[in-house]
């Protein structure tokens, strides 16, 4: 199962952003929805960010770093990234849009993040579901339900599969119809 130690920090994530987005821009990072094709909805754009990166590239760290990289997302300053690394060796990326704040976290171990700082919960379960299947990546729901010790948090968890990549995922999003924060997650 996966440690869900770090994904109760909700309640601070929206901080988080405010602090560590608006610096990142400052030191001159493009914006995402900047580029052709770019959606403006909260939930497709989060899914996809997801999608694209941690799921794509699950398992690889340095073909995450490498493709972050070329996609010219910005690095965010050291002493917020550190926030989101829990002291790991990795690498946080602003990746925000017109639609909203998101922070690609790309830990050296495979761990890879998106955190989000508005979404649906229902909305953007759904429409991972989806987006997994069209990917053709194999994957089992192994726990979906309310955090054990955090009640404000919804949890799932999946094993995941690609090919003969195999790794897991969690979903962590605010336990409120209106929306909120959200974590998605894959590990080794």
């Amino acid at each position: 199962m996966v440690d869900t130690v770090r994904f109760r920090w909700a309640g601070v994530i929206a901080a988080l952003l405010a602090i560590a987005v608006p610096a990142a821009r400052a030191a001159g990072a493009p914006p995402v929805a900047g580029r052709a094709g770019a959606v403006h909805d909260p939930v497709a754009e989060a899914v996809g960010l997801f999608v694209q990166s941690c799921v794509h590239f699950a398992t690889r760290p340095q073909a995450l770093q490498h493709w972050a990289k070329h996609q010219r997302l910005m690095k965010v300053a050291p002493q917020y990234s550190e926030t989101f690394l829990y002291g790991l060796p990795g690498l946080v990326y602003d990746a925000s849009t017109r639609a909203g704040k998101l922070v690609l976290v790309s830990q050296d171990n495979g761990s890879c993040s998106v955190v989000v700082e508005n979404t649906k919960g229902a909305a953007l379960l759904k429409q991972l579901d989806a987006q997994l299947k069209a990917a053709g990546v194999a994957y089992t729901v192994t726990a979906d339900g309310p955090d054990p010790q955090e009640k404000a948090l919804h949890n799932r968890a999946y094993d995941a599969s690609l090919g003969k990549r195999h790794w897991l995922m969690l979903i962590s999003t605010v336990n409120n119809p209106a929306g909120g924060e959200a974590i998605l997650t894959t590990n080794p």
